[in-house]
């Protein structure tokens, strides 16, 4: 089943007031309309964000005029209609993340799809001249996006966890000052928490694969993002109560 989700403007729009005829009585006044257009400009640019959910992790996102796709799964009919991605990105190399046969569909050719060296090494080798390769806390440069890599890990840390510190990747990208961070698989990390200026967050809870609806929440709280979505709340008992994620993030910060 597929969900639309329309990012819409996160404030109003300002408009500066005009003084035909007349010297500005506010000498402030044109530092404040600059302000004001600046604010504009930055909720422009987030509004411009659009996500389009395929299933469970994978999704498409316009944001301006780029796409890119995230964990594309459900062969190229999955993503008929959909414009073509200018990127990919690639969390893990579970099945609900990565999929060989995917990405040969949707014939990529030059288009860079950027992985942790674990999904590299459990590719095909044929698609070894699209694939990045980006470690924990690395960066790069794709189209006007800064790309970091950011873990993504189940706690207490374990070499029998589903999910090792350093194998997977959630993302950071950010635009124009804005960014969007994408969790991948994890648990309620210190480098999550750690966060700052995140303008929109795409957060999972299910269990026993990521975390409770209790530990996004606090994760949440801690590195406040303007807006958040939940996404990847499947686990093995069904859908994680989203509207108690809700519930507990605008308790704490009704501003989120």
């Amino acid at each position: 089943m597929k969900y639309l989700l329309t990012l819409i403007s996160l404030g109003i729009l300002f408009s500066g007031c005009k003084n035909e005829g007349k010297k500005d009585e506010n000498p402030l006044a044109e530092t404040e309309n600059s302000s004001k257009i600046s604010q504009q400009q930055d909720e422009e640019e987030t509004a411009s964000i659009s996500i389009t959910p395929i299933s469970h992790a994978t999704a498409v996102i316009n944001w301006g005029d780029a796409t890119f796709y995230i964990d594309p799964l459900g062969g190229a009919e999955a993503f008929k209609g959909m414009e073509k991605p200018d990127f990919i990105l690639i969390t893990d190399i579970h099945g609900d993340h990565m999929s060989a046969e995917t990405l040969q569909a949707l014939n990529l050719k030059e288009i860079p799809v950027i992985v942790p060296q674990a999904v590299k090494e459990n590719l095909p080798k044929e698609l070894d001249t699209i694939l990045e390769t980006l470690e924990n806390g690395a960066n790069t440069k794709v189209m006007d996006f800064n790309i970091e890599a950011i873990p993504m890990y189940n706690l207490p840390e374990d070499p029998e966890a589903f999910h090792t510190k350093g194998r997977g990747n959630g993302y950071v990208l950010e635009k124009n000052g804005k960014r969007l961070y994408i969790a991948g698989d994890t648990e309620d990390i210190p480098e999550m928490r750690n966060l700052e200026n995140i303008d929109l967050a795409l957060i999972p809870m299910n269990l026993p694969y990521t975390m409770t609806v209790e530990a996004a929440a606090d994760g949440v709280l801690a590195f406040a993002p303007k807006k958040v979505i939940p996404y990847h709340f499947r686990g093995k008992d069904g859908f994680a109560d989203i509207e108690k994620f809700k519930t507990l993030v605008n308790k704490g910060n009704p501003e989120i």
